[in-house]
């Protein structure tokens, strides 16, 4: 059985969480309660590859404002 989110055929989104941070998620799954889709439903590596030019800073939004006060 394959990961689901290890498989270069199925389809994804890209979910954000209200602290930014951003997830690749299978369709078929319920998306969870807090992450919105930012992106999809589109290929593995088309999400991969928005996630890699949408997410530049790792740290969670509350963070960011807390090292700019």
């Amino acid at each position: 059985m394959t990961n689901p989110f290890e498989d270069n055929d199925a389809s994804y989104y890209v979910l954000v969480n209200e602290e930014g941070q951003h997830s690749l998620w299978p369709v078929f799954i319920e998306v969870p309660l807090g992450w919105t889709i930012a992106h999809g439903q589109d290929a593995r590596q088309s999400c991969l590859d928005f996630i890699e030019r949408n997410w530049t800073d790792m740290r969670p939004k509350s963070l960011i404002a807390a090292s700019n006060t």
